[in-house]
């Protein structure tokens, strides 16, 4: 996958609040793609355990 794509992926989930987050490209030339790739992962694994606990969060309202 090449930087540029991955770098919008981490931009994404970074907005996930509905502020956009926009990170200079310069910075690509710092990374690679595995370092890239390792970041969206990192950030995937924490925005599904954030959405579980809000969900575990909202059930105490369903009963």
């Amino acid at each position: 996958m090449e930087k540029e794509k991955l770098l919008h992926e981490i931009e994404k989930l970074l907005s996930f609040d509905g502020n956009d987050t926009t990170i200079n490209p310069d910075y690509l030339e710092f990374f690679t793609v595995e370092e890239l790739e390792s970041i969206r992962r990192e950030l995937e694994r924490k925005y599904k355990n954030m959405v579980e606990e809000n969900l575990d969060w909202m059930q105490q309202f369903k009963k």
